[in-house]
This record gives structure tokens, C-alpha cells and sequence, in this order.
């Protein structure tokens, strides 16, 4: 089904020499809700949707033969980086998490990252280069603590509104759909090697009340392949092994490699959402809800993110924007511009998945105590058309 979408805004190169560079500027729960608030915060929601909506019905493909000569050049770069691993192994070390191998790994990043970027971007963007080299440094994990999380997901994407808002990568459906089924399944598989040699701790990991360890963009943006058709049903994620087509799937596979026993243990949310959830429909805009609630309003999940410059971060949508006619963009009474995703109803940040599928899940209480089925079946209440993300 088409949807209308907003339009991303482009950035003149010419503009950017007077634009101040990003810094870290979260540091409370107010600066938060300034940020949501920000013209950054819309466009990158406007960019999540926009690359959720260019997937649907879409595979990943096999090769890359048809992308544009701009994917093409980050996946060398995401190559370079990988390569990086072969030349950096772990040292012996009896830690669980965090071998020290990854610090030097990281130095090598920030050392060699203006000549990474130059190489990546025509002679024209290079004023461009300082400003998504913050994003490109905090997309693999932090060096310090040695983990990896949601944050550094997020500041990968971020990486990539930057690069289409100053038009390196072209915000067409074309573009966008290279963006999501070449580029960030490349960007996954090089960060799970990373989490795998190095140990990498989850950062903020949840546990088993978590919908994942260190990623969630897979999962809605896989959920969004999937949303319009109806042949492969939610519960189909309960009997592995799964096609590696989707991203939904891809995730879903990672989890078995890295964790044992009862999926139903380890991934409780997962299990609750193949179970409980009636379409993909369903699950994409929950998923979306609850990234904004448990990523994006969490700040011990952004404060590590760098905004300003590109990344607007004094500035709010203008009251046109905020007026134009689209079915994936909300005000709320207060006056905050809110995310295309939200609805007036969303959740707390911390609440279970029940609370983003409020409807869809009549049976979880008795099945987190071991009882009732594990198929998936329809809800026994019809779900609230209020609960459920951006408007059909």
C-alpha cells in the first residue's frame, strides 16, 4: 500500500562551513525532550520512515550489482573496517567481556577516519567530513567501556541522514532501499564480528526482558518487509533456521548463534511478539513506538549521541512543517513536534511489551508461567486502532 511521505530536507554544501560542529549536548532529562523537539529529531524520524516504507515487500537481494556508486562506496569502506580485524587480533586475556584488542582497533579508527572519510566523499564534501566523523566513530561501539548497544546503532543511522541530507546519498526510494538491504546488512555482519572477537559487552543490555542485547533498527526495518503480505505469518520466527532475506530474520538468527536454550527464556519480548501479535503490520509500528520510548527517550542511551551542526539541535520545526497535511507526522496539544512513528498514546519508556501491543496480547501473562500454546492465535479483543503507532 503507498503511503504519502514527508519530504528530507537537503543541506546546501555551501551552507555547511557556518554550521558549528557536533558536540555531546544531552546531559539531562530535559535536554531530551529538547532534542525531541529539534528539526534532527524529525528528520531523523522522517528518515527511519521513509526507509521503512521503501522495504516493504522487498527482499534482500542476492548481490549489489544495481546500487549507485555512493553504497557502493561505503560498503568498501564497512569492508576496510572488517578487514581491520584480521590485522588487529584479540589478545590472550582470561575477561569475559572487553578484550583490549579492540582499543587499538579504535585507535586505528580515529586515526585513520579523515582519510577513510576523503576517500568516501567527492573533494566537494569536504567540509561534510567533519561533521559525520562524531557519527562514524560511535557507530562500532565505545573503546573506553568496550560494549556496544542500541546508541551506537542509532549513531550509525544518524551517520547516514547526514550523508543524505547533504545528498551523497539521494533520499529516492531507489537509494533508500540500497540503504537498507545492502548497507545495513553489511553494517550488522561487521558489527556481531566485532562483538564476537572482541567480546564485546552488551551496552544497557536489559536482559531477558530485552527486545535485543545491542540492536533493534533490524527488527523494524525486517518487520516492514514484511508488513504488507500475508503468507509468512509473525510466528513463523518460532521454527528456525530462517532465510537470511530479512532483516526481522537475520536478527532472529544472530540470537540463536549467541544465546541457548528456550527461545522463550532468553528472548521473552521476541518470543511474546511471534505469539501474541496477529500481522507485521502490527509488529512495525509497535517496534517503531518502542524504539522512540526505550532508544531515543533514554538518556543513558543518548547522551553519547553528538548533535549541532547538521544534526540541528537549537532550532524546532517550523510551524509549516508541523501544519502540512501527513499521515506520518503528529502534534501533540503541548505544542512538542512529536515522531511520525508516535501516537498520543505511547507508552512509557520501560514498559513491558504488553504496553506497546496493549490488544495483541490477551495470553502473555499465562504463558510467561509456562501455560498456553506457542502458535500464534488472534487476539481474543480486536486491537485498539489507538495503540498501534502511525496512522493506517
Amino acid at each position: 500500500m503507498a503511503r504519502q511521505l514527508a519530504q528530507l530536507r537537503e543541506i546546501s554544501l555551501a551552507d555547511i562551513a557556518a554550521l558549528d560542529l557536533p558536540t555531546l549536548k544531552i546531559q539531562t532529562d530535559e535536554d531530551v525532550e529538547i532534542w525531541r523537539r529539534s528539526r534532527s529529531f524529525q528528520d531523523y524520524a522522517i528518515f527511519l520512515r521513509r526507509l521503512n516504507e521503501s522495504v516493504v515487500g522487498r527482499d534482500i537481494p542476492t548481490s549489489d550489482s544495481t546500487s549507485s556508486e555512493a553504497i557502493r562506496s561505503i560498503i568498501t569502506l564497512l569492508d576496510s573496517l572488517d578487514a581491520w580485524i584480521d590485522e588487529v587480533p584479540p589478545q590472550v586475556s582470561p575477561q569475559r567481556f572487553g578484550n583490549l584488542a579492540f582499543r587499538t582497533w579504535g585507535r586505528r579508527l580515529e586515526e585513520e577516519s579523515d582519510a577513510l572519510l576523503a576517500k568516501l566523499l567527492p573533494s566537494a564534501y569536504a567540509a561534510v567530513v567533519p561533521h559525520v566523523k562524531p557519527y562514524l566513530l560511535t557507530s562500532f561501539g565505545s573503546f573506553g567501556r568496550m560494549d556496544y548497544g542500541t546508541g551506537h546503532e542509532t549513531s550509525f543511522a544518524l551517520f547516514l541522514l547526514c550523508l543524505t541530507l547533504t545528498r551523497f546519498l539521494h533520499p529516492v526510494p531507489e537509494e533508500e532501499r540500497s540503504i537498507v538491504l545492502t548497507v545495513f546488512p553489511r553494517y550488522l555482519r561487521l558489527c556481531w564480528r566485532l562483538q564476537d572477537v572482541y567480546k564485546l559487552e552488551p551496552a544497557g543490555s536489559h536482559g531477558v526482558w530485552g527486545l535485543d542485547d545491542s540492536s533493534f533498527l533490524g527488527y523494524i526495518l525486517g518487520s516492514g518487509q514484511l508488513r504488507d503480505q500475508t503468507a509468512i505469518p509473525v510466528s513463523a520466527v518460532l521454527h528456525p533456521p530462517l532465510p537470511d532475506n530479512n532483516l526481522y530474520f537475520m536478527s532472529i538468527m544472530r540470537i540463536h548463534q549467541v544465546k541457548h536454550g528456550p527461545f522463550h527464556e532468553h528472548s521473552s519480548q521476541l518470543h511474546s511478539i511471534a505469539t501474541g501479535v496477529p500481522n507485521w503490520g502490527k509488529v512495525n509500528s509497535g517496534l517503531f513506538k518502542m524504539y522512540e520510548a526505550e532508544v531515543l527517550r533514554k538518556r543513558v542511551v543518548v547522551q553519547h549521541i553528538p548533535l549541532g551542526g547538521l544534526l540541528e539541535w537549537d532550532s524546532t520545526v517550523p510551524t509549516s512543517i508541523e501544519a502540512t497535511p501527513n499521515p506520518t507526522s503528529t502534534v501533540d496539544t503541548s505544542g512538542t513536534t512529536r515522531a511520525p512513528w508516535a501516537s498520543s498514546s505511547t507508552p512509557t519508556p520501560g514498559g513491558s511489551v504488553s504496553s506497546w501491543y496493549s490488544n495483541s496480547l490477551p495470553a502473555l501473562t499465562a504463558r510467561r508461567h509456562g501455560s498456553g500454546p506457542t502458535q500464534m492465535r488472534p487476539p481474543e479483543v480486536p486491537p485498539s486502532k489507538t495503540t498501534m503507532g502511525p496512522p493506517r
